[in-house]
């Protein structure tokens, strides 16, 4: 006869939970107590590389077929003993056409301007542009300024060679025309490109038909506020060898301009701007500007745009 309890002791068995580990070796002599778990050696940390110096660098990827030894051996030009150097010397004149060596024509008016200041207010223009390849252009240039209803007072032109004298600047050489108050003619020697810093600078000397020698040196940077909104610094000073009271210059500093102005790119090419302008007629020019009426300092408040193409 089977008894009830025959049943369940098994089936007790079955259902209890499995012993764990220690427990199913631990001795019973010691009132079940586990035994004690193999420690780990620990890490030394000491010896671990944390990007030193002293990292070993992947090599990269292997070549699976190296180059001959021979390989750059051969003549530079090697297609001319194969198709001739004169169809090879026509193929990379096409080339290197293709690849630059092609004329640009590029303009911009980077001072369209009404100044507004005490007494008498006034306009501006400020333009220049080149046509010509990336190292030997044809550059002109055109400024000039008056009061509104009155007889311009200043104004010039520039034509002029430029050739790169490196990566950043233009040797420019030519002539100057000024159009306004005694015709002079100058011959032009200057400079142009891109200051470290990445100010913009113009510098040339100025030799007259007379024989008067001056100068003038412009310098501007732009200060990037927001992608469209710019603020721009700009300096110029013009300077002279020699007193010319025809044309009100007195000698050494002539002149000082100091500006301000923030204009906003409605598109890249085109951006209208405000700003100040505060200008010094200094020394001889100074007493010049007095016996003719003027103020040697003015105060500008400006409005423009600036465009280019």
């Amino acid at each position: 006869m089977i008894r009830p309890a025959m049943i369940a002791l098994p089936l007790l068995a079955m259902l209890a939970p499995a012993a764990p580990a220690w427990a199913q070796h631990a001795d019973h002599s010691g009132h079940g107590t586990p035994p004690k778990q193999e420690e780990q050696p620990a890490e030394d940390h000491s010896q671990m590389d944390h990007g030193s110096e002293d990292a070993a660098v992947s090599p990269g990827p292997e070549m699976e077929t190296l180059p001959p030894p021979e390989a750059g051996s051969g003549p530079p030009r090697a297609a001319d003993a194969i198709w001739g150097a004169d169809v090879m010397a026509h193929a990379r004149h096409k080339e290197h056409g293709t690849h630059g060596d092609f004329p640009v024509f590029w303009f911009q008016g980077d001072r369209l301007e009404a100044q507004i200041r005490d007494g008498k207010d006034g306009y501006l223009w400020d333009v220049q542009g080149y046509y010509g390849g990336p190292t030997s252009r044809f550059w002109f240039k055109s400024e000039g300024e008056g009061s509104f209803g009155e007889k311009l007072e200043d104004a010039e032109v520039q034509a002029l060679w430029s050739k790169a004298i490196d990566p950043f600047w233009d040797l420019q050489l030519g002539a100057r025309q000024d159009l306004a108050g005694p015709k002079t003619s100058h011959a032009v020697i200057g400079i142009q490109g891109l200051a470290p810093y990445m100010f913009e600078v113009d510098a040339a000397l100025f030799l007259s038909h007379r024989g008067d020698l001056t100068a003038r040196i412009e310098g501007e940077i732009d200060q990037r506020i927001t992608r469209r909104l710019i603020l721009q610094p700009r300096g110029e000073l013009s300077l002279s060898a020699q007193d010319i009271p025809r044309l009100g210059i007195g000698a050494g500093i002539d002149k000082v301009e100091i500006g301000l102005r923030l204009r906003y790119e409605i598109i890249r090419e085109f951006a209208p701007y405000i700003g100040v302008e505060q200008s010094w007629r200094l020394g001889g020019s100074a007493d010049f500007a007095r016996a003719v009426g003027e103020d040697p300092s003015a105060t500008s408040f400006v409005l423009g745009v600036r465009f280019w193409f």
